[in-house]
């Protein structure tokens, strides 16, 4: 079959090797943060409070900090509205005694023209362990009905390497959020779940035009028929990746606090769900339909 239309043609499948080594080298990446300092969990999950709090003038981030450490609470996370000229403030902190949390803004608020709660969520540190475990199960049920959905959807070559391919994610997901400390929250298992369905989308439409191309397959060897594959998709997983991460960027750059950790996670999930359809899945599925077909030659040469 002939491409004319196809000009330039990346050979995706000669790279594979280097592709797999970055991932595996990123996963390393990722273990070995998860197991030295594991995940910042936000407040959803470990309990404590959130307060926007506003202050009648400027206040510096080092002071707030210094004087939730005079009573013992050192671990605070402080965050200044842009727009509020270092008046207002986001606060995350582990769960105090009320108290002592009215007297540390009273004493910042006394020398800074006074202060005002602007708003305040509180999680009980019970309740933050019932929402971790049950993020957990969604999270785990959704990778179970996304397994068994990609199964009974493709033969199983194309099964495993699409389920290779959203494990990836969802591990390179977890070591970015490891390794820059960004809070783990219930936004971020939103994330994970709208990540899920968007990587797998996108592998499925490579995967596709694979098996389209495999019914009409003549002597084209695998590995071509697989490079021309990605790339007659390649124009629409840019175009639809790129409009994807514009809307998401602004809801990131104009959406306020209290949407970045979920627009961030989307923006780093749906970037690695675009790499692993090409540059994982693709080459997983090579892989195996290769081994699958030298384990046949070493039976047949043992047969004879």
């Amino acid at each position: 079959m002939k491409d004319a239309a196809l000009r330039f043609r990346f050979p995706f499948m000669r790279w594979r090797r280097y592709w797999l080594l970055a991932s595996a080298a990123a996963i390393a990446i990722t273990i070995a943060s998860l197991a030295v300092q594991s995940l910042n969990f936000g407040i959803d999950f470990t309990g404590g409070t959130l307060l926007d709090v506003r202050f009648g003038e400027p206040v510096g981030l080092a002071e707030i900090r210094a004087a939730y450490a005079d009573k013992g609470v050192h671990d605070i996370v402080v965050q200044a509205f842009e727009s509020s000229g270092g008046r207002e403030f986001k606060l995350t902190t582990p769960a105090i005694d009320e108290t002592v949390e009215n007297e540390i803004l009273s004493a910042v608020g006394g020398r800074h023209g006074g202060y005002e709660v602007v708003s305040k969520d509180k999680v009980s540190p019970v309740i933050g362990s019932e929402l971790r475990l049950n993020a957990l199960k969604a999270v785990g049920l959704a990778t179970v009905g996304m397994i068994v959905y990609l199964t009974i959807r493709f033969e199983i070559r194309f099964a495993v390497a699409a389920i290779v391919a959203m494990l990836h994610d969802i591990l390179l997901m977890l070591g970015a959020f490891s390794v820059f400390r960004l809070p783990v929250d219930t936004s971020f298992v939103v994330a994970i779940l709208t990540v899920y369905g968007y990587s797998v989308n996108d592998t499925i439409i490579i995967f596709d035009r694979i098996r389209e191309r495999l019914q009409m397959r003549t002597k084209e060897p695998l590995e071509e028929l697989i490079d021309v594959s990605i790339n007659q998709t390649l124009n629409r997983t840019i175009n639809t990746v790129a409009t994807v991460l514009l809307a998401l960027l602004a809801v990131f750059l104009f959406g306020g606090a209290s949407v970045h950790t979920l627009a961030l996670g989307l923006i780093i999930g749906i970037v690695f769900g675009t790499y692993s359809s090409i540059f994982i899945a693709s080459p997983v599925y090579l892989f195996l339909v290769q081994r699958t077909a030298h384990a046949a030659r070493r039976r047949l040469a043992r047969a004879s």
